[in-house]
C-alpha cells in the first residue's frame, strides 16, 4: 500500500465534527474519558490504526540501508513521507529538506548540536519556551557563544517585541546568531508573531521556530515564512505515531551545520584505520541509525486525515470551543462574588491557541494547590495537565517570581521541591492547563466546566493530603 493512497477523512463541517467524534474518537466516550491534554499528545483516529495493521500485514518491509526488495519498499514508504509532510507545509522540496528525527526536542538537539556557535555569536530566547529549547544554551555555552533572554510585556505574558529586536542588534558579522522562538507558547498559548523570521534574518541571524503546540490547530506556510528550522512532533499532531518528529530544515542552512560525530546511515564513506569519513550530501547526514521505518509511513497516514478534514476547519473548531471555556472560566464565581480560578495569558482568542492555563481560588483568593486538582479531576475521569509544563520561563513570568531571586542563593536550596517553593514564596509549584484539539468536543468543555464548580465553589484551601510534588 502507498501511503499517498490512503483515503482521507470526511470533510469537516459545523456538523461532521461530531460525526468525526462518534466514528473516529468513540474510544472516549465509551471509556468516559474526558481528554483535554491536547497540547500534551493528540489523539490517533481509529482510522490511523487500521491503515498501519494493513500497510504491515499487507507486504513485507526491511531495513532502507540496503538495495533489496523489502529495504525499497521502506525507501519508497519513507520518501512518500517526507513529500508528504513538506507539502503539509507548503515548503519547496528545492529549499527545504525534512529530516526524521524522534520528536520535536530530538530536532531541536540536531540544531543545537551542529549549529557555529562560538565566541561572538548569540542565542537568544525569549522566555517562553520549552525546554528542548531552553537546552539550546548548553550548546551555546560549551562553545562561547552568550544567550540573551527576552522578557515578557504585559499581564497576557507575551514577548516585548521591542526587546526582541533589541536584543537580534549587536551581533558579530563573523559569527552566526540565532533566535529560536515557539509558534504557540505551551504555556499560555499565546501565539508569536511570525513575521519575527524575517526581521531576524535581516538582522543577520538565523531561526528556529518551534511549531511543536502549533501544527496541530494552525497551517504553516513555508512560501510565506521561511526559517531556518521547524521543529515539529508528529503525535501531538495526529497522536499516532508516537517517537516521530521532524527537523524542517532549509537546505542552505543545513549545509551550514557541523555535526560533532558520525554513525550508521550518516556518512557517504568512511575509514576506521585512516580515521576519517564524508558525510551524505542531503538530509540523511542527520538522521542517525536506522529511521522507524514502520512508523514514518503513519506520518503520511496522519497527515490525509488531517487533510481530509481541513486545517482551517479544525482551527475554527478549536478556536470555537476555547471562546466557550474562557467565557465559562471568567464566569464562575463564589458565593462571595469572588473569581474562582485565575488565569495565565490572554483572556481572549485574539492571537493565541487551545491551551489555557489557571489556578483554582479559594474564596479568599487562596491557590488551591495543583495537586489537589490533577488528583481529583483524575477521579472525575479527566485528563489535563498540572505543573509548569517543561516552560519555566512563562511559570517565572506568570507567577511574578523575580529574576534576582532565582539568580540568588534560592538556587543552592537543599531538601525537597516544597522547600524551594517556599523559598521562592510561591503556595504551589505549578497551574493547570486545558488544552482544546480536533477531537474535543463541547461536552468535554462543560465537564470541566462543572468539575471546578462542584468541586471547588465556597470551597477553603485545608490540609488535603497531597501527591508527591510533580515534575516541572
Amino acid at each position: 500500500m502507498s501511503v499517498a493512497s490512503v483515503p482521507a477523512s470526511v470533510p469537516a463541517s459545523g456538523s461532521s465534527f461530531a460525526r468525526l467524534r462518534a466514528e473516529e474518537y468513540g474510544y472516549l466516550d465509551r471509556k468516559g474519558h474526558v481528554y483535554l491534554d491536547h497540547t500534551g499528545a493528540g489523539l490517533p483516529a481509529e482510522s490511523q490504526l487500521t491503515a498501519h495493521a494493513a500497510r504491515i500485514t499487507g507486504d513485507c518491509f526491511g531495513n532502507p540501508h540496503s538495495e533489496n526488495p523489502t529495504a525499497a519498499a521502506s525507501d519508497r514508504l519513507v520518501a512518500e513521507t517526507r513529500a508528504a509532510v513538506l507539502r503539509h507545509l507548503n515548503a519547496d522540496p528545492e529549499e527545504y529538506a525534512a529530516v526524521f528525527t524522534a520528536n520535536a526536542s530530538g530536532a531541536c538537539r540536531v540544531v543545537g548540536e551542529a549549529y557555529r556557535f562560538g565566541r561572538g555569536s548569540r542565542l537568544v530566547l525569549p522566555l517562553d519556551n520549552h525546554n528542548s529549547v531552553n537546552g539550546l544554551r548548553e550548546f551555546a555555552r560549551a562553545k562561547g557563544a552568550r544567550t540573551v533572554y527576552v522578557p515578557f510585556d504585559g499581564p497576557e505574558l507575551r514577548i516585548s517585541e521591542e526587546a526582541l529586536l533589541r536584543s537580534l542588534s549587536p551581533r558579530s558579522r563573523r559569527r552566526p546568531g540565532l533566535l529560536a522562538y515557539p509558534a504557540q507558547s505551551n504555556f499560555t498559548g499565546v501565539q508569536h508573531p511570525l513575521e519575527w523570521i524575517a526581521a531576524a534574518q535581516q538582522r543577520g541571524y538565523d531561526v528556529l521556530l518551534d511549531a511543536a503546540a502549533y501544527l496541530p490547530s494552525n497551517a504553516l506556510d513555508l512560501s510565506r515564512v521561511r526559517p531556518d528550522f521547524v521543529t515539529v512532533s508528529w503525535y501531538k499532531v495526529f497522536g499516532y505515531p508516537t517517537g516521530i518528529g521532524c527537523l524542517v530544515a532549509r537546505r542552505g542552512a543545513l549545509a551550514g551545520l557541523r555535526r560533532p560525530w558520525f554513525s550508521g546511515g550518516t556518512i557517504q564513506v568512511v575509514s576506521a584505520q585512516g580515521e576519517w569519513h564524508r558525510m551524505t550530501d542531503d538530509e540523511t547526514a542527520f538522521e542517525d541509525g536506522t529511521l522507524n521505518f514502520l512508523s514514518i509511513p503513519d506520518v503520511a497516514t496522519g497527515l490525509a486525515h488531517v487533510r481530509g478534514i481541513g486545517i482551517d476547519a479544525i482551527h475554527e473548531h478549536v478556536m470555537g470551543l476555547t471562546a466557550g471555556l474562557l467565557e465559562g472560566l471568567r464566569a464562575l464565581r463564589h458565593g462571595n462574588g469572588a473569581p474562582m480560578v485565575r488565569l495565565y495569558g490572554p483572556e481572549t482568542t485574539e492571537r493565541r491557541g487551545g491551551s489555557v492555563t489557571l489556578n483554582v481560588l479559594a474564596p479568599d483568593g487562596a491557590v488551591v494547590d495543583e495537586r489537589i486538582v490533577s488528583r481529583e479531576s483524575s477521579a472525575r475521569g479527566i485528563s489535563l495537565r498540572t505543573g509548569c509544563f517543561c516552560n519555566p520561563g512563562a511559570g517565572e513570568g506568570a507567577f511574578g517570581i523575580p529574576r534576582r531571586l532565582l539568580a540568588g542563593a534560592v538556587r543552592r536550596t537543599t531538601g525537597t521541591i516544597d522547600d524551594y517553593l517556599s523559598r521562592l514564596g510561591l503556595p504551589s509549584g505549578g497551574a493547570v492547563r486545558v488544552s482544546l484539539g480536533l477531537s474535543s468536543n463541547q461536552a468535554d468543555v462543560d465537564a470541566f466546566l462543572g468539575f471546578l464548580a462542584d468541586s471547588y465553589r465556597d470551597r477553603r484551601v485545608g490540609d488535603e493530603q497531597l501527591s508527591p510534588r510533580l515534575r516541572c
